[in-house]
């Protein structure tokens, strides 16, 4: 028997809520109402659910609310080959070491990029990378390296999707995926961040399935193009080790 569709969305407008600490250590009612552009009542019954199942935990003090344990016992149950941020996590470090900048993992999700683990450098002055941090597919060296290496039909799909920003030339871009393919690796100098700088690589599983990408970055003036280049084979190396792990 199908489910009642107001029983369906009552599951979706949870997970969105949910979704909203994605960004946020703990937000208060109101402030998950306007995220969601919902009723107080609707969130307050929503928030009611998920605190008495676990998921969620409020501050009698404060009024706000934070992930409970019930996310934590999730998450602690993937396992290393369900989870690419377990098991990568030392590639990463020895790339962290060989090359001494930050390290990072991102994986596409839609029309953005997400960085699902980071090794940040020791490097006094050093690109710090926030892990479930999103950012848009248009800039940025792993964002080419995830549109230009994955299957030539999910490219075209990707690239009808994206809505492009002002400062983001359609035609030179298409011609950077072009040249991403022929290298095998990306660059990216103040795209997305002034000061920044990023090389990345595909990562391939056993199938030949793109799955992430794996960057280097660090401030611009450390980072340079000369370097990049230096470092590029690190990287796809790297990167080609990481997909042996993965099935």
């Amino acid at each position: 028997m199908e489910e009642p569709k107001a029983n369906v969305r009552a599951v979706e407008r949870a997970l969105e809520i949910l979704l909203c600490f994605t960004d946020s250590t703990d937000l208060g009612l109101s402030e998950i109402a306007t995220r969601l552009s919902l009723h107080k009542s609707t969130v307050h019954r929503l928030l009611a659910t998920l605190e008495n199942k676990g998921f969620l935990i409020r501050d009698v003090q404060t009024e706000k609310y934070r992930l409970g344990f019930r996310v934590w016992e999730l998450s602690a149950n993937l396992t290393h080959n369900d989870d690419p941020a377990t098991m990568l996590l030392p590639e990463m470090e020895r790339l962290r070491d060989l090359v001494e900048e930050t390290i990072s993992l991102y994986v596409r999700d839609g029309y953005e990029r997400i960085r699902i683990q980071a090794v940040q450098s020791k490097q006094a002055i050093r690109r710090v990378a926030p892990v479930g941090a999103r950012m848009p597919l248009t800039v940025g060296a792993s964002s080419k390296v995830l549109v230009a290496h994955d299957d030539p039909m999910v490219t075209a799909e990707i690239l009808n999707g994206l809505e492009w920003p002002d400062y983001v030339d359609r035609d030179s871009y298409e011609e950077q995926l072009e040249q991403i393919r022929q290298l095998g690796y990306a660059t990216s100098v103040e795209e997305r961040e002034l000061g920044t700088a990023a090389v990345a690589a595909p990562i391939f599983n056993r199938n030949g399935q793109l799955v992430a990408a794996i960057a280097a970055s660090g401030p611009s003036n450390r980072l340079t193009q000369e370097k990049m280049k230096q470092y590029a084979p690190y990287i796809l190396e790297a990167a080609y080790r990481m997909g042996k792990m993965m099935r």
